[in-house]
């Protein structure tokens, strides 16, 4: 007997709205992976060639990565488990070649394997890990076993989380809003007060959050550490003023000097690396200056003899450094180096970022028309601060210029390592909640520095070929400026 064949069309089987929510949410938890991973990549690599790399709150706030919270908690819990990953990956031993080549990509998947709220289940290298859930967590029990402990929180290394709590600092943008005004709309959530050094900052209450306030928002106000904040303060431009910015990314500084110059003048920010060029020109137009020209270049290359710098008056160099002062800040404590078994810093490392300072320092003040230099660094290595500035004292004799005190009020100053350190100042990582260190070059009247006018003329124009080989034309200049600023529009 035939069996009835029904007309009705086929049933459709509609996924429930909430699978189908929650694979929106798995994508987008797979391409936060993705770029913790490149973001990972980038800190391991610099960090075990001891060299400077931009800290991980620059990276995840770069303006190509698009999940900035997930991609950030991702990075910080990842290398906060990274020693406990990596051994329970040695005594699994699951990974073939194939994958031991993205280690990064693995560390990221496994720690939401092993200690994440939840499992992975979409993309080629979560699901190769996920079919072996069963071995990595075999291997966390053997390495209880092995380390004698009864939990995975005795495992970390829970010194290096030990920071000093520190205030929370906010710099007004006085191109945007006046002092006043933000402190009536930022004390309707936390109590505010004014710092007693920067007379723009501001200071709040340790853990106060503002990333989402509408005031950082829309470039009113500045997350600045007072450090940082105090570096531009030191350099005292005056409006109408020509000042370069060495090395200029993200901006924080660079937009504070124009804050400080009213919007007047023109500051040339130089930046040699691409993508920091990109946050700088971003940190540029949410402050509203329009007196800051991005110069993509290094410093290093810029002819203090070329006519286009005749009328530079002050120059901020904040070079790279080893941000010992800052590593709570920056989570440099979460990288490898810095870890129980390894906390000295690498001598190799510090010695080649001194070479480069010391260069940086005598390029800023071969500048004939400049009359003040700040050089800052957020270390508290002698050997980036005192030694750097020792090192220069001649030639800056030579050249008219002299250490002034910035701050005077201020206690804390220089190493007394030579003559005159005492006009130094430095940010004490204990007293302070972060390490700083500025000085201060002043150009003095050649008059009352007879040294100055001894130098033969021939001597003087050696100094420049020694120190600046190359060449940066005045209409190669302006031909490039125009270019950048005509792809901003």
């Amino acid at each position: 007997m035939a069996r009835h064949k029904s007309n009705a069309p086929p049933k459709v089987t509609r996924q429930p709205r909430k699978q189908q929510q929650s694979s929106g949410a798995e994508r987008s938890a797979l391409y936060a992976r993705r770029e913790a991973a490149k973001i990972l990549h980038t800190v391991l690599r610099g960090d075990a060639e001891r060299r400077a790399v931009a800290s991980i709150k620059s990276l995840v706030f770069s303006p190509s990565v698009r999940n900035k919270r997930g991609t950030f908690a991702l990075v910080c819990e990842t290398l906060k488990y990274l020693n406990v990953i990596k051994d329970v990956l040695g005594i699994a031993n699951v990974l073939n070649s194939k994958w031991k080549r993205q280690e990064p990509l693995v560390y990221i998947i496994c720690y939401d394997i092993l200690f994440g709220k939840e499992t992975p289940s979409i993309g080629d290298a979560e699901k190769f890990l996920v079919r072996r859930k069963d071995a990595l967590l075999s291997g966390l029990a053997t390495l209880l076993v092995r380390k004698r402990v009864k939990s995975v929180g005795e495992l970390l290394d829970l010194s290096q989380l030990n920071g000093h709590i520190k205030p929370r600092y906010v710099r007004v943008n006085t191109l945007k809003m006046d002092v006043d005004s933000a402190v009536k709309e930022l004390e309707k959530l936390y109590k505010v007060q004014k710092d007693d050094t920067v007379p723009d900052l501001l200071v709040m209450p340790p853990g106060s959050d503002l990333h989402a306030h509408p005031l950082v928002m829309n470039g009113r106000i500045f997350l600045q550490g007072k450090g940082s904040s105090m570096v531009a303060a030191a350099l005292q431009p005056e409006a109408g003023w020509e000042v370069i910015d060495a090395c200029s990314a993200p901006g924080n500084k660079t937009v504070h000097l124009a804050s400080l110059m009213k919007g007047q003048g023109k500051i040339i920010a130089c930046e040699l690396n691409e993508e920091r060029v990109k946050r700088l020109e971003q940190t540029i137009k949410l402050s509203g200056a329009t007196n800051i020209e991005v110069f993509h270049g290094d410093f290093l290359s810029l002819n203090p003899e070329d006519p286009s710098f005749a009328k530079v008056r002050a120059i901020l160099l904040d070079p790279s450094c080893s941000g010992s002062g800052t590593i709570t800040d920056r989570l440099d404590h979460l990288l490898p180096s810095h870890s129980a078994d390894n906390t000295n810093y690498d001598s190799i490392r510090l010695h080649k970022l001194a070479v480069f300072q010391k260069k940086a320092l005598a390029h800023a003040l071969s500048f004939p028309q400049v009359e003040r230099v700040v050089y800052s660094t957020c270390s508290i290595h002698q050997i980036e601060n005192e030694d750097v500035v020792s090192s220069v004292l001649p030639l800056a004799s030579s050249l008219g210029f002299k250490l002034a005190t910035p701050f005077p009020q201020w206690q804390r100053r220089g190493l007394p390592v030579f003559a005159g350190s005492e006009h130094l100042l430095r940010m004490d990582p204990v007293e302070d909640k972060e390490g700083f260190f500025i000085a201060l070059f002043t150009k003095t009247n050649n008059l009352d520095n007879p040294k100055a006018s001894e130098l033969p003329e021939g001597e003087c124009r050696r100094r420049h070929k020694r120190f600046y080989p190359f060449l940066w034309p005045k209409v190669f200049f302006r031909a490039w400026n125009g270019r950048l600023h005509g792809s901003r529009r």
